[in-house]
Order: structure tokens, then sequence, then C-alpha cells
């Protein structure tokens, strides 16, 4: 029973413990669908983009493209990085729109200085606290990467990254490194009364010194703060599906497509079965 409640961390590097098997769960599991929708939303939320404008943002620990799909909703472009092979085939194969790269984030980030107007993350960067080499070095590898992704930000752009810590210790590793990288920030945290709500949001500025955002469920709030995230709405929506994505349905396929024409990408043709619900087979 005990190795059940293990960390993902602890069982195996991320690319190993995402192997195929465990890929498939992020694009046919409803629930963590679900879940890796709401915190992509919160996210992007907190990043305080310009409205009605496009922005090259990127997605850090990317997976199968469930992050990438609603930077997509939202008319942005992206690019994700992440460690499996798996999981980037996974998101191959449900066609998103960014562009994929493989590699280790806590190498370095590939990326030319100034390229994205900022980064999301979600639940990907504990795995830096874990050394899975003797050569791997916690504090090191949060260093590089906090640099490279800094640089690779525009001035005033900011990143944020949804987290699962360990214990304090392991929130004082990260923010130390990201600090000393030359970020500013710091932590918001939704619903910090709730033991199943709570979430960690590490809210980082490049270049500026800006003003956090106030943790959802707060009875402390200030709803006049103007940079406040308002989510309730987005959070409501969600308790509809019961367990169904919204994606899939005729309006969706519809609008996909013609983004994707808009990019100047092969699309087929429409037709009176384009987005019709098929049988089920047995």
């Amino acid at each position: 029973m005990a190795s059940s409640c293990r960390r993902p961390e602890h069982m195996a590097p991320p690319e190993m413990f995402y192997n195929e098997a465990e890929a498939k769960k992020y694009s046919q599991n409803s629930r963590m669908i679900e879940i890796q929708s709401q915190m992509s939303e919160r996210a992007v939320e907190l990043l305080n983009l310009p409205e009605e404008q496009p922005c090259f943002l990127l997605d850090v620990g990317c997976g199968s493209g469930l992050s990438g799909d609603h930077l997509s909703e939202e008319g942005h472009c992206w690019v994700g990085i992440d460690i499996s092979t798996a999981m980037l085939d996974v998101a191959l194969e449900r066609e998103v729109e960014g562009d994929l790269v493989l590699g280790d984030m806590g190498q370095r980030l590939p990326f030319r200085p100034g390229t994205f107007d900022g980064c999301i993350s979600i639940s990907a960067l504990q795995w830096l606290c874990n050394a899975d080499k003797k050569t791997h070095s916690p504090p090191k590898r949060l260093y590089t990467f906090f640099s490279t992704l800094y640089s690779s930000l525009s001035r005033g752009a900011r990143a944020v990254f949804q987290i699962y810590p360990e214990n304090s210790e392991q929130l004082e590793l990260i923010t130390s490194q990201a600090m000393r990288a030359g970020f500013s920030g710091g932590m918001v945290v939704d619903y910090p009364n709730s033991s199943k709500a709570k979430k960690f949001f590490l809210c980082l500025f490049a270049g500026v010194t800006g003003v956090l955002p106030k943790g959802l469920g707060s009875e402390t709030s200030d709803r006049s703060v103007p940079n406040q995230v308002k989510y309730s709405g987005q959070r409501s929506r969600f308790k509809t599906m019961k367990g169904k994505s919204l994606k899939k349905g005729k309006d969706w396929i519809m609008e996909k497509k013609e983004r994707r024409r808009r990019q100047g990408r092969e699309v087929r043709a429409d037709t009176k079965y384009t987005g019709r619900q098929r049988r089920p087979h047995f």
C-alpha cells in the first residue's frame, strides 16, 4: 500500500515513467484531461497576456499537448518541449497545432534570446528537484533551466509554473534558483485551506518587478484589485462536464479546421459527416 502513495518522480526518471501506457492516459482519461485543462486555463490567466493579441508561448513539459490545446483555443502560437518520446508521440497523434521539441529542460533550453512572450508549465518543474543520475545536481539543473528560460523570454514577460512541491525545502530550492537566475515574483496558492483543491503556481517576471496576483479561495481576496484573476466561471463550466471533454464537438472541429486553414495547412474538405458522432464499434 505504501508504494501506491509514492510520488511519480520517486519511481523512475520522467523519460521512463511516462512510457506508452502512461502517455495514453493523457488522451483517454477524461478526468486527467479535465484537471489538465483547468490548470492550463488558470496558468494562462496568471500570465496576464494582452487581450485580443496573439502571443508566442512556450509550454515546458508539454506532454501530450493538452495545455497546448488551450493555448491554441485562445489564439496563441506555441512551442512545447518534453523529455518523453511517448508523450510527444501522443501529441503528434492528436495533431496538436504547436511545434514540439524533444529535450531535457534541466540541460538548457535550445531557444534564442527574447523568443517567447510567456511560458507555462503544468506539473513538470518538480522533476528537476530529483537526481536521477550521479551527475545530476538539482540546484545546478534548476539554475541552468531558469537562466536559459530567462534569456529566451522577452523582457516584461511572465512564466507560470503549476507545481506539486514535496515540502517547504523543495519550494525554497525552486524559488531561490529562479531568483538567482534573475527572475522576480513568487508563489501564488489557490484554495490554501483545502486539502484537495489547493494548487501552487510559481509566477515569475522577467526583467520587471510585477505585482503577484492573489490566490483563489482566500477570504482576504480583494475583488477590486485589477490584476486579480477571476476563475469561478471556468471552474463551474467544468463541473457540468460529467467527466466528458467539451472538445470534439462539431463546432470545435469546424473552428479548429478553420484555424489550420488560416495557418496554411492542408485540411480535409467539410462534408455533411464532419463532426458527426460515430456509432460505437463492438
